[in-house]
């Protein structure tokens, strides 16, 4: 558990805070968090099947540390969906193109775009 919150929680404030220097001076700075719909603790898929705690729980933490930012250069999370990656050993049911569609949308977000949210689809999440 702490590895993962180490890389999911802890190693993303890092990032984050080392950058919001140079984000805070940018006219479109942004942050793009890449989270899960496992991370909701409302959304009716994020329970299927066997949810792993520890990671399941580091992405609850990490759409909650988009939320704090949200104050910060337009901050916003994504979630890919199963995207068939190494990670899941090419089982997902999305390919990794399809899972980058709401990351890039959110990183090229224009001013009036939202900030502290979480998406799928193009869909809120429910936190």
């Amino acid at each position: 558990m702490r590895q993962v919150y180490e890389t999911n929680v802890f190693g993303i404030v890092r990032v984050t805070n080392a950058f919001l220097p140079l984000l805070r001076e940018s006219a479109a700075g942004r942050i793009l968090m890449v989270s899960s719909m496992r991370g909701s603790l409302a959304e009716p898929g994020a329970w299927a099947g066997q949810p792993s705690m520890p990671y399941s729980s580091s992405k609850t933490a990490l759409n909650a540390l988009t939320a704090h930012y949200a104050h910060e250069p337009k901050v916003n999370s994504a979630c890919p969906g199963h995207a068939a990656t190494d990670f899941n050993a090419f089982l997902g049911t999305r390919t990794p193109e399809e899972g980058a569609v709401a990351a890039i949308r959110l990183a090229t977000v224009g001013p009036d775009g939202p900030t502290g949210k979480s998406f799928h689809d193009g869909r809120e999440l429910t936190r």
